[in-house]
C-alpha cells in the first residue's frame, strides 16, 4: 500500500489524514491546535504541523504531501527567508480602509469604476480579506516592516516552502523556491484567474514596490520533495481543497458553516462580480471557484448558546421547538462585522421582538435562521452570475447541528446534502498528494460517501423578514 498525506491548516487547528494513494482508504490521523487570534507568527503553524504528524505516526511510510492552507493570509519574508512580522490573517479586518482607498486609486477616485476595474484584472474586488489589502495596510502602518520585504506568501506556499527544507538562511536561492498554486494564488488580489498570471503592477500598488511571489505550478504537478524524498504537491487553498477533498463538479456547491461561512461551486468559466459578493477564485483542478464567505458562521451558534447558557445539542432542540420564521424575531449575524457584503465595522442586531418570541426557542431559531440566511445571500449572488447550481453540500462544524441540517433547505429553498463528516480539506489535499505522486491526468477517483438528504418545504417568509431588516446595522464605536 502506498500513503499519501493531506494537511488542512486552517484558522483554528492543524489536521492531518494518511491514506491509501488508489483507494483513499483512511489509515489514520492526527491534530494539533493553532493560537487564537487574527495576527500569528508563522512558526506556531509549523510547530502544529509537526505535532500533528507526530499525532499521525509520523512519515517514514508516506509517499506524498500536499498542504491546504487558510487562504488570504499574508506572510512577509526578508532577503534572508526571515518572518518580517506576524501574519494577517484573513479575518483581520484592520485593512478595511486599505481596500476601499485601492479601490479607489484603480477607479481615479470613483468606487463604482474602481470596482469595476478590480473586477476585470482579477476577478474581485478587494476587501479586508485579500492579501494585497494587508499589504497596503502593511505600507502605510509600518513602512521600515514594509521595506524589509522581500518576498510574500501565503500560509499553505510557506509550509510547503518549509517542508522542503527551507527558512530562514536560505537567502534568495531559497525564496526562489517558493511555490503556490492556482486556487491560492487567486485570493491575493494579484493574480488573476482569467490570465492565470500573476498582476505585479497590483501588488505594487498594494506593498509599494516589488517582491519575489511564489511560483504557480499546475494542479498535479509537483512542488519538490522534502529532504527525505517525499514527494510534495502543490497544495490549495481551503476552500479549493474541500471541493477537491468532496469530489465536486461542475453544478456542485459547497457551503462550509465553520471559523467563516463559506458558499463555493465549482464552475467552468471565471466571474467577475463588481458588486463584491462573489470573489473569483480558481479551484484546485484548473476550473474555477466562484465563492461568497462571511466572516460569521459557527461562532453565531457558538453565542446563541453561550447567551442561553445551553450546549449545541440545548440550542439545535431549542431552535426545532420554535417555528419557522421564529415569530418575526430576525438575528443579522455581524458579530465580527462582516465580508459578505462588506461591512467591516458592523455589529449585529436583533430586530422583531414581541412579547410572543421573548423565548429561548425563538432566539435560537433566529439565530440558526439568521447565519443561513446569510448563507442563502451567497447562493443567490453565485446565481446571479450565471453559476450553475443543481447539487448542495453542507458541511464543516455548523453542519452537525441537527436544526441547521433541518432548517437549511428550508430557508436556501433547495435539497442539501450533508456528507459523512470528515477532515474535508485535508482529503482533498491528500488526494493532490496522490494526483502528483502517480502523475495521472486527473485526480486519482477516491470512492466517496453518499451522505444524507435533507429536504423541506422552503420557507420565503423567513428570507423576505431579513432581507427587510438585514440594512439596519449598527457601527462598532471606534
Amino acid at each position: 500500500m502506498t500513503l499519501v498525506a493531506g494537511v488542512d491548516s486552517s484558522t483554528q487547528a492543524c489536521k492531518i489524514v494518511i491514506r491509501d494513494a488508489e483507494t483513499g482508504a483512511l489509515v489514520r490521523t492526527g491534530r494539533a491546535s493553532h493560537p487564537n487570534g487574527t495576527e500569528v507568527n508563522p512558526d506556531h503553524w509549523w510547530h502544529a504541523l509537526q505535532v500533528a504528524i507526530t499525532d499521525a505516526g509520523g512519515l517514514a511510510d508516506v509517499a506524498a504531501i500536499a498542504v491546504g492552507g487558510q487562504q488570504h493570509g499574508m506572510v512577509t519574508l526578508d532577503s534572508d527567508g526571515t518572518v518580517v512580522r506576524d501574519a494577517l490573517l484573513w479575518n483581520d479586518t484592520r485593512s478595511a480602509p486599505a481596500a476601499l482607498d485601492l479601490i479607489r486609486e484603480l477607479g481615479a477616485g470613483d468606487l463604482v469604476a474602481g470596482a469595476a476595474a478590480w473586477a476585470e484584472a482579477i476577478g474581485s474586488v478587494p476587501v479586508a480579506s485579500l492579501t494585497v489589502t494587508k499589504l497596503r495596510w502593511l505600507r502605510d502602518a509600518e513602512p521600515v516592516n514594509a521595506a524589509r520585504v522581500a518576498a510574500v506568501a501565503l500560509p499553505h506556499d510557506w509550509l510547503t516552502w518549509r517542508l522542503a527544507g527551507h527558512g530562514p538562511g536560505t537567502g534568495a536561492a531559497g525564496l526562489a523556491r517558493l511555490t503556490t498554486d492556482r486556487s491560492d494564488a487567486s485570493g491575493t488580489g494579484y493574480w488573476s484567474p482569467i490570465s492565470n498570471d500573476y498582476r505585479l503592477d497590483l501588488l505594487e500598488q498594494g506593498l509599494g514596490h516589488g517582491a519575489i511571489l511564489p511560483r504557480v505550478i499546475p494542479a498535479g504537478a509537483q512542488a519538490g520533495k522534502t529532504p527525505e524524498g517525499i514527494v510534495l504537491g502543490a497544495g490549495a487553498g481551503d476552500n479549493a481543497a474541500a471541493a477537491l477533498g468532496l469530489g465536486m463538479v461542475e453544478g456542485d456547491v459547497a457551503i462550509s458553516i465553520g471559523t467563516s461561512g463559506v458558499v463555493s461551486a465549482i464552475s467552468a468559466t471565471p466571474t467577475a462580480d463588481t458588486s463584491g459578493m462573489v470573489t473569483g477564485f480558481a479551484d484546485a483542478t484548473g476550473a474555477f471557484l466562484p465563492l461568497a464567505c462571511t466572516l460569521n458562521a459557527a461562532q453565531v451558534l457558538d453565542a446563541a448558546a453561550r447567551m442561553l447558557g445551553v450546549d449545541h445539542a440545548g440550542l439545535s432542540a431549542l431552535a426545532l421547538a420554535a417555528p419557522a420564521g421564529a415569530d418575526g424575531l430576525v438575528l443579522v449575524p455581524y458579530l465580527e462585522g462582516e465580508r459578505t457584503p462588506n461591512r467591516p465595522n458592523a455589529t449585529g442586531a436583533l430586530h422583531g421582538l414581541r412579547a410572543v418570541n421573548t423565548t429561548p426557542a425563538h432566539f435560537a431559531r433566529a439565530a440558526v435562521e439568521g447565519m443561513l440566511c446569510a448563507m442563502a445571500d451567497g447562493l443567490d449572488a453565485l446565481r446571479e452570475q450565471g453559476v450553475p447550481i443543481r447539487r448542495v453540500f453542507l458541511i464543516g462544524g455548523g453542519a452537525q447541528s441537527e436544526a441547521v441540517r433541518r432548517i437549511a433547505p428550508a430557508v436556501l429553498g433547495i435539497t442539501v446534502t450533508v456528507p459523512t463528516q470528515g477532515e474535508y480539506v485535508a482529503d482533498g489535499a491528500a488526494r493532490q498528494a496522490a494526483w502528483a505522486l502517480l502523475g495521472t491526468l486527473r485526480p486519482p477517483a477516491w470512492e466517496l460517501s453518499e451522505g444524507e438528504t435533507y429536504r423541506s418545504a422552503s420557507t420565503p417568509q423567513v428570507r423576505a423578514q431579513y432581507a427587510a431588516v438585514r440594512e439596519l446595522t449598527a457601527v462598532r464605536p471606534a
